[in-house]
């Protein structure tokens, strides 16, 4: 082992992690906001440990005066979509960004590895901003759907635990699941249409419940005391049920504008 300061030689690739992480978290919402449905369900992100980079150095013969170009993900983006079609409509996202640049993709989805590992693989060129100047760093960005990372997480503690030697009755089994969450998926894409509608329905009610709620104490804020109670007494008649929720908010709102106006 060289004698590098492994902490400060971690530090661009923990920073890259992080502002990633706010990068693509921040994508998310404005997909939301614009389009009610976003490919994105949540990220993760890590940077290896020195001792997974070393073990790793070894295992594909990197000399340590080229780690920063021979260990691809020392820094570690991971998505997790709901859908299989979510995955290639975020590769393209990623790729038409002007803050990152693709080196190469791993498409391990229609290309499963034997053990049955699936999973979307892009490998960025990420400029990080650090106090000696600009850095360019790799980082991997992974994107699954939430079945694919369930299975690939118990592989990876299974293989932990083997050293990567893992008994074939173990293996068979793991083949196995991983077909067991591929068809999981398939079905889930099936009825997308339905899960899509049912998420935007429970997405717009708690919306307008809030709405609700927030125009009620502006109410309270214009000393409509009488009117704010009465209208708090309608909601928590009908909230459970939905019925009726639009028309309550209508009604709030005009309440509003009458009081606007007589406090103008």
């Amino acid at each position: 082992m060289d004698g590098r300061d492994w902490k400060k030689f971690l530090l661009p690739y923990e920073q890259a992690v992080e502002e990633l992480k706010v990068k693509f978290k921040t994508l998310r919402g404005e997909l939301k906001s614009r389009e009610e449905y976003a490919p994105i369900e949540f990220v993760t992100g890590r940077v290896k440990k020195i001792s997974s980079v070393l073990e790793k150095a070894q295992r594909l013969n990197v000399p340590m005066d080229q780690l920063e170009s021979g260990i691809e993900d020392i820094a570690g983006i991971r998505i997790m979509c709901q859908f299989v079609e979510d995955i290639e409509r975020l590769a393209v996202l990623i790729r038409s960004r002007q803050d990152m640049n693709v080196v190469y993709e791993k498409d391990y989805v229609t290309n499963k590895k034997p053990s049955g590992y699936r999973s979307f693989h892009i490998i960025i060129e990420y400029p990080v901003q650090t106090a000696l100047g600009m850095k360019r760093i790799l980082a991997e960005v992974q994107i699954r759907t939430l079945a694919m990372n369930f299975w690939a997480t118990i592989e990876h503690s299974l293989n932990y635990k083997y050293k990567e030697q893992l008994p074939s009755d173990v293996r068979a089994r793991l083949s196995k699941a991983a077909e067991a969450a591929y068809l999981l998926d398939q079905e889930m894409s099936s009825i997308r249409g339905e899960i899509v509608e049912s998420q935007k329905m429970f997405e717009d009610n708690s919306n307008l419940v809030n709405k609700v709620l927030n125009n009620i104490q502006e109410l309270y804020f214009y000393h409509r005391v009488r009117e704010a109670a009465q209208f708090q007494l309608r909601f928590n008649e009908i909230w459970e049920t939905e019925d009726g929720l639009s028309a309550l908010s209508s009604d709030i709102e005009a309440a509003i504008s009458r009081a606007k106006g007589e406090h103008n």
